[in-house]
């Protein structure tokens, strides 16, 4: 007899719809009960669709993120001399903020279907659902780093012919970088999931944005403390050798562990996000040879991780949304969308359109306060909301079809939806930015 038997429910959706009504944290054998009293205001609602829900908290979590990728913006646009003295290490700015969204986003995910389907638990112990999971994103975390680390060296000697920074100096950057940030990205993620349950949210309507947001906010500061130990002689050398063994030992550690949730999560996940690594290694090639361009209205480079970050948290949004239905049952994977994908497809489009108008406002405003050179609010808006619906059609796409694709060769799609948007997104907002700057005369 299965879950749904046992408590005389017909369907998975049915379940869904009354764990949700109730809004239930499960705490072990324990049933926690929360009576939180709405809002009286409900902003948005009705906007976007008849999904006011959905609507409202999608475009609130997509708002924080635009918002707060801004200021990654404005720091990076401050950096331009960093990344001048230190030849390649632009190459590894997209590939790092993107491992925290490929890491915790398809985190959130299953935490998201893990509550839907009553098996998830505020347990403390290692082989709980919640204590694998959180083994799991921290040893992918650190092995992909080392990875990703390997991948900028290769692609930095590749595509520059002059001086580029060393292996060692790539490693330590990469591996500070990811693990500061993820214990912050963690708590974020833990908390959305504890404050979601208790609002009554939709944990696939505001993981992506949140986490995008929170890994853009928080990764660029940790890669500071990496470039701070770039060319230090031996201290670079031994941690770079320290933490390439370590990650070796991590992995055998959670692959031959009894954690078998973790071990299949890692045999899963690591080649799909080294995979999205090194196209957002091509993102950086993209970005490098077009510095000079972007430096002409250093106001794009403001706009630049908001856009990325929003074009990708779009399409997060559906991925979740599919991975978690396809796990329920409630759409079936057919070669055109049907029913609720179709419904969650208009949706993500509905979404972009004032998110990116939003960015583009808000960067344009910040930019010109900080005395970034910019073409106008008008050109702005034009180029990040026509480059913006292309990027949103490209992950549209991808979020479907990818959710296809791992579907039918039976593997997880809360592991592999978010990294396989996020594995092609990176280089397509470099490209539709920098192109819709070109198509419509600007620079």
């Amino acid at each position: 007899m299965n879950k749904l038997e046992k408590v005389g429910l017909s369907s998975p959706q049915l379940y869904y719809e009354v764990c949700m009504s109730k809004r239930r944290l499960y705490r072990g054998p324990k049933v926690v009960k929360f009576s939180v009293r709405r809002l009286p205001l409900r902003p948005f609602g009705g906007l976007l669709g008849p999904a006011k829900a959905d609507a409202r908290q999608s475009l609130l979590a997509l708002s924080f993120a635009a918002s707060t990728s801004l200021i990654t913006g404005l720091a990076i646009a401050g950096l331009t001399d960093v990344f001048q003295q230190n030849p390649g290490l632009l190459l590894l700015i997209p590939a790092a903020i993107g491992l925290r969204g490929n890491v915790f986003g398809p985190f959130g995910s299953r935490l998201s279907t893990a509550i839907r389907a009553g098996t998830f638990s505020w347990s403390k112990k290692p082989d709980s659902v919640l204590g694998q999971n959180i083994i799991v994103a921290f040893a992918i975390s650190f092995i992909a780093s080392i990875g990703m680390a390997v991948l900028a060296a290769l692609v930095a000697n590749i595509s520059q012919s002059g001086r580029v920074i060393g292996l060692d100096d790539f490693i330590v950057v990469s591996v500070c970088a990811a693990m500061l940030a993820s214990l912050a990205v963690l708590a974020i993620t833990l908390g959305l999931a504890v404050v979601s349950a208790r609002l009554g949210w939709d944990l696939d309507n505001v993981t992506a944005p949140i986490v995008s947001a929170s890994g853009d906010f928080v990764t660029l500061p940790a890669l500071l403390v990496g470039i701070l130990l770039i060319d230090q002689g031996w201290v670079t050398v031994a941690l770079a050798g320290v933490f390439s063994l370590g990650a070796i030992a991590c992995l055998v550690f959670i692959l031959r562990s009894k954690l078998k949730i973790a071990s299949r999560i890692c045999k899963e996940s690591i080649p799909v996000i080294l995979a999205a690594a090194t196209l957002s290694l091509v993102a950086g090639v993209v970005l490098e040879r077009s510095l000079d361009r972007l430096n002409t209205f250093p106001v794009m480079l403001v706009i630049l991780p908001g856009y990325a970050a929003c074009a990708g948290a779009l399409g997060g949004i559906l991925s979740n949304r599919l991975a978690t239905k396809v796990h329920l049952g409630l759409i079936s994977p057919t070669p055109l969308p049907q029913g609720d994908a179709v419904q969650d497809i208009k949706r993500t489009f509905k979404l972009a359109l004032p998110i990116f108008f939003l960015l583009a406002v808000l960067g344009n405003l910040i930019g010109s306060a900080a005395n970034k050179a910019t073409p106008g609010i008008a050109q702005v808006v034009l180029v990040a909301v026509s480059g913006g619906l292309v990027a949103t059609a490209f992950v549209a796409f991808v979020a479907y079809y990818g959710t296809l694709f791992v579907v039918k060769f039976r593997l997880d799609p809360d592991n592999h939806g978010i990294p396989i948007v996020s594995a092609s997104l990176d280089i397509v907002a470099a490209s539709t930015l920098i192109g819709a700057l070109s198509i419509w005369h600007i620079v």
